[in-house]
């Protein structure tokens, strides 16, 4: 029997607010244990916890950009449940009626869009971090991430399959980062997800038993996660089997997940509305302003690089949800001079490979657009060869950001005088009458051969446009 996997996604997104979201303890990653805590966060008897307000127009912001209805009039709930690093007992979020429902996002997918249902987008508060290590017995428990603002973002049960799933979770991420209101470092937690999935028989329409997965912080991982998930139930069904709906661990370093306990429903976590806080209400007139805040979003923008701009799908994909990339991008195109294609090209190659190696930001390097784009420019205009540009943009990533001081040190102005390519051509081509015989024999591979052999004559000065033509009007003469 065939069958079709089915995913839905719980996407927890650190808000990058100053401070957490019901205390003025600072809301920073990676400070000393226990140190950015206090008796509200931590749960003291006797405390009230006050409402940040910012967290409030983050996620407002976020259901504006995922097309979500604004519950302008909404309020918290007490989540109770038991574990260490919930030192309340319970965790204060939004049950029944969240701040944001009813919403979708469209995601692109081998040149396909498809739209995935936004069930609801909710706020709360974050629960503490176990420590286990190997240097102490039993675990210990840092209470610094307590309180820390979150969004939830639930999906509806849309995408068939890791990779459209992999696309959301990429889309999500761009949104957030483009609104600027979550770093979304994963190595930090600062985004994570729950994954749910069942498999039904192909053609189906009834959703099969869900089983949902804990413990999955890294994209890549949710894909691992949601392949295995799929592969098991479908086995477990061959063998006549039946599918309970729990909760499991991921475990991505042995590939594997492991039952945690059975899956509960919302009656087993009593919510009800939370005492000490009051109703949320955000006049309209603030929820209209925050929209109009929301800036060009990802999808728009491929949109616009395809029509516009001249981008393959791909391309402007690869540009547009990656925000330094598509600020480079932006900026490059609206200093003028140069074709946007050209200015891709080099983004999504070597300032990529760049970022990939060093690790570093492009805000870090001294690249500029102003420096992109001469180089671009110098080349378009037959000044430097390719590999002229690509000596500089070292050179420049280097720290010397003088392009003509670097032209002129290296010798690096391309040869485009026809009388001198022509002695270069003439040169090789009597050093090389194998190859050229190869050619006439039928090995057309030889021609690349030759023109390469007349770039290193030259040392890359030579325009290879010319010497292209030329060895061929030789060969073919």
């Amino acid at each position: 029997m065939e069958y079709e996997t089915v995913v839905g996604l719980e996407v927890h997104a650190e808000l990058n607010t100053k401070t957490k979201i019901y205390c003025n303890c600072r809301n920073a990653f990676g400070l000393e244990v226990n140190t950015q805590i206090c008796p509200i966060c931590t749960g003291m008897p006797g405390t009230l916890p006050t409402l940040n307000e910012k967290v409030v127009e983050y996620a407002v912001k976020m259901g504006h950009a995922t097309n979500c209805t604004i519950n302008n009039i909404c309020k918290q709930d007490r989540k109770n449940y038991f574990y260490p690093d919930l030192p309340k007992a319970y965790q204060i979020s939004q049950s029944d009626i969240p701040l944001c429902e009813h919403g979708y996002v469209d995601i692109m997918l081998n040149g396909e869009e498809k739209r995935i249902g936004i069930t609801r987008i909710h706020i709360e508060e974050d629960a503490g971090k176990m420590l286990h290590n190997d240097s102490f017995q039993g675990s210990l428990v840092d209470f610094n991430r307590c309180g820390v603002p979150l969004i939830e973002i639930v999906s509806e049960p849309d995408m068939r399959g890791s990779e459209e799933a992999k696309a959301y979770l990429d889309t999500l991420k761009s949104i957030l980062q483009y609104l600027d209101i979550s770093d979304c470092k994963m190595e930090q937690g600062s985004i994570r997800c729950d994954v749910n999935v069942s498999v039904r028989p192909k053609g189906s329409s009834e959703f099969g038993k869900r089983v949902e997965m804990k413990n999955v912080n890294s994209f890549s991982g949710a894909m691992r996660a949601i392949d295995y998930e799929a592969n098991r139930q479908i086995e477990a069904l061959e063998r006549g089997e039946e599918i309970n709906q729990e909760t499991r661990r991921w475990d991505d370093q042995k590939g594997q997940n492991f039952l945690l306990r059975s899956k509960e429903d919302a009656q087993d976590y009593r919510y009800f509305p939370e005492p000490d806080l009051s109703t949320i209400y955000v006049p309209l007139e603030k929820v209209e302003r925050l929209k109009a805040e929301i800036p060009e979003l990802p999808n728009a923008k491929i949109k616009r690089y395809v029509r516009e701009l001249g981008l393959s799908q791909t391309d402007a994909q690869l540009i547009a949800e990656n925000l330094p990339r598509c600020r480079l991008f932006d900026e490059c195109v609206k200093t003028g001079g140069c074709s946007p294609k050209n200015i891709s090209n080099w983004i999504l190659a070597d300032v990529s490979k760049y970022m990939n190696e060093t690790g570093k930001d492009i805000s870090e390097t001294p690249l500029t657009a102003g420096l992109l784009c001469e180089i671009i420019t110098l080349i378009e205009q037959n000044k430097i060869s390719n590999s002229s540009g690509k000596v500089i943009f070292e050179e420049i990533m280097a720290g010397n950001t003088d392009i003509n001081k670097i032209i002129g040190e290296k010798g690096l102005t391309q040869i485009s005088d026809n009388s001198a390519i022509e002695k270069i051509v003439n040169d090789v081509l009597a050093a090389n009458q194998k190859s050229v015989d190869d050619y006439r024999g039928g090995k057309t591979n030889a021609l690349g051969y030759l023109v390469g052999q007349c770039m290193k004559a030259s040392k890359g000065q030579a325009n290879p446009a010319m010497c292209k033509e030329l060895v061929l009007k030789y060969l073919n003469g």
